[in-house]
């Protein structure tokens, strides 16, 4: 199979690295991914400057493509100008955190999985769910159970995966469930900060999930120790208002 990697930690980044070397055991693994860490921008892309493609070798070996640019970017120039023929499948991650609830919006992990689907191709987003002495190989491992889902035709074209796996060893994970995404409201916190020159500055410095009442959501799977797998997609309609506004008196 013909396998698209990308990310948005940046093409160094060892969630993509595990991924790299479980799935080109048996497989073409191509590799087009942000130069440099690209966490959360979404699903811009880059329109003011022109993408740079450069080839990125580790141990004197061609790995793969660094653009200067976006996931998205990346998987848009995978498609039209570096991957021929087109990949079966794109995978976008292992992401070095958890990808649940609103932040899916932020993702560019999740952006990237979201374009492929946009463009006709099986894709899914892959994250642990840990910042901290991550240890990719299990979620490497669960990668092909992904590829399996994706391949089974079980999802309609242009819905993409968005998987999250607990970062506990295998047999602490208590197994996959199918999931919503969480819709729980994230109280961020900004810590103020001067420079050397007395300028105010302020960083962002954490985030604390309020509770999720919906029993499916993401955030929920991973809390109870198991993987969570959401189908999404790019249509941002809310169906459910769409009567109550063509039954208002607006106008103009």
């Amino acid at each position: 199979m013909k396998i698209l990697l990308t990310n948005d930690d940046g093409i160094h980044a060892p969630g993509l690295m595990s991924l790299h070397g479980e799935l080109s055991i048996d497989h073409e693994v191509n590799i087009v991914a942000p130069e440099a860490e690209m966490s959360a921008v979404g699903h811009a892309i880059t329109l003011t400057s022109p993408l740079r493609v450069q080839k990125v070798n580790k141990n004197g070996t061609f790995y793969g493509y660094g653009v200067s640019g976006t996931p998205a970017d990346c998987v848009k120039i995978a498609v039209q100008e570096l991957i021929h023929p087109l990949p079966d499948v794109i995978l976008s991650g292992i992401n070095l955190g958890a990808n649940v609830g609103v932040n899916v919006l932020y993702s560019g992990t999740v952006s990237a999985a979201t374009e492929g689907a946009f463009l006709g191709i099986r894709s899914a987003a892959i994250s642990l769910n840990t910042r901290q002495d991550p240890d990719f190989s299990f979620a490497a491992q669960f990668s092909r159970k992904v590829i399996q889902l994706l391949m089974e035709n079980v999802i309609k074209v242009g819905t993409a995966l968005n998987v999250n796996v607990p970062a506990l060893p295998r047999d602490k994970i208590k197994g996959v469930i199918i999931t919503r995404q969480g819709v729980g409201k994230i109280k961020e916190r900004f810590e103020r900060r001067m420079d050397p020159r007395g300028n105010v500055y302020y960083w962002l410095s954490g985030e604390i999930p309020v509770n999720e009442e919906a029993p499916d959501a993401d955030v929920n799977a991973l809390r109870a120790d198991m993987i969570s797998i959401t189908p999404i997609g790019h249509d941002l309609t809310c169906e459910g208002e769409i009567d109550g506004l063509r039954s208002s008196k607006f106008s103009f």
